[in-house]
């Protein structure tokens, strides 16, 4: 009885210094830091599916506003209407924690043709410290205007304005590799500031075509509820000296009733044409190769409120345009009226149509330089 006593308080005892043990391992510590480390971490997954249907409603002009002989290509034919894939996009957006997440943006329809510095969209990782600075670092759309905001699927119109891929192809916007800082400077959000440097020779480049780095820097502000003023400033080179652009933009809203509601956007930019200089065959002075342009943008909404049909939208954008108004100047004007219908809120779902007219200063022969008007049905779906 005394062994079967003496044996049941060791058992005791062991199970008592083993619980100890346990009690005293890091094992708590650790699964604290593991689940710290997991905090907020997530993936999501987006997609934007956008096809079109295009018709030239000018005679001998193709659908990408080119002039053309009928006569000279009998044989061959112009592409006066057709179906495309404009965009079929995908993103993947990664949170690694409070403070580091990616994001990774393709655009598959690239692949229709030469899909060379091209497909792959975004690619950049963001450090956030506070409202006050977050740290984006890779290849990203620079913040030099309201359109570099404005995401492929609510464009609400047939594409970008003619100044966003004008100014996109000399390095001053659309997507660079680089670095940015961006946040707020007051308080309350309402003053903010984006600034950054990049290589300025467009997106999907091994290394820098130069040495020098393209910077820019922007200021935003609400002046007031539902009206934001933005001034952008940059300077940089591509390869052929050095050169600047300016700008301002506004964009506001405002809800007439529960039925009703009014939008505007514009802009304004000035700049150096790298992309036009580097394509002359007579140099001028680079100084004198400059591109200027504005474009106001209205769109009146009518909430419908129905189960199928949300809403229906009414815009008409008119832009003016010169890639080169200093000398031997063509200004372009364009003017797309447009309806949308909605399928589903925030242009998950929507039909568009519309009619592009564009108007140059003179028209150049067999060039897209040409009076053109072209009429597009787009349908599109995000996810």
């Amino acid at each position: 009885m005394k062994h079967l006593t003496l044996q049941v308080l060791m058992l005791f005892a062991c199970f008592q210094v083993s619980a100890q043990q346990t009690a005293a391992t890091p094992q708590v510590n650790t699964d604290t830091i593991r689940n710290f480390s997991a905090y907020k971490r997530s993936i999501t997954f987006a997609g934007l599916l956008q096809t079109r249907f295009l018709c030239s409603l000018t005679k001998d002009v193709d659908i990408n506003g080119k002039n053309f002989d009928p006569a000279a290509t009998a044989t061959t034919g112009q592409i006066t209407n057709s179906f495309m894939l404009k965009r079929v996009r995908f993103v993947v957006k990664g949170t690694v924690n409070d403070h580091f997440s990616a994001n990774l943006l393709v655009n598959f329809a690239e692949f229709n043709s030469d899909p060379a510095n091209k497909v792959l969209e975004n690619a950049y990782v963001k450090y956030t410290l506070s409202n006050y600075l977050n740290v984006q670092a890779g290849q990203f759309r620079p913040f030099f205007g309201i359109e570099d905001v404005v995401p492929n699927d609510i464009i609400r119109t047939l594409d970008y304005s003619n100044q966003y891929y004008a100014f996109g192809a000399s390095g001053w916007q659309s997507f660079q590799t680089g670095v940015a800082i961006f946040g707020n400077i007051n308080k309350g959000g309402r003053l903010r500031y984006y600034a950054g440097a990049y290589n300025g020779n467009n997106r999907n480049q091994a290394n820098d075509n130069d040495n020098a780095k393209n910077v820019y820097g922007r200021l935003e502000a609400d002046v007031f509820k539902g009206l934001t003023l933005g001034v952008n400033a940059a300077q940089g080179s591509l390869g052929n000296g050095n050169g600047n652009a300016l700008g301002i933009d506004v964009k506001g809203g405002l809800t007439l009733n529960e039925r009703w509601e009014l939008s505007l956007g514009g802009e304004y930019k000035t700049g150096t044409n790298f992309a036009l200089y580097n394509a002359l065959m007579v140099k001028p002075r680079l100084s004198d190769v400059r591109m200027q342009g504005f474009y106001i943008f209205p769109i009146v909404r009518y909430n419908t409120n129905m189960s199928r049909i949300r809403g229906i939208e009414f815009s008409s954008r008119y832009e003016y345009f010169n890639e080169n108004y200093r000398f031997d100047h063509n200004s372009r004007q364009t003017v797309i009226p447009n309806v949308s219908l909605i399928f589903a809120d925030d242009f998950y779902a929507a039909l568009q149509l519309g009619v592009s007219i564009d108007l140059y200063q003179k028209n150049v022969p067999f060039t897209t330089a040409y009076n053109h008007n072209l009429a597009y049905l787009q349908l599109q779906v995000r996810f």
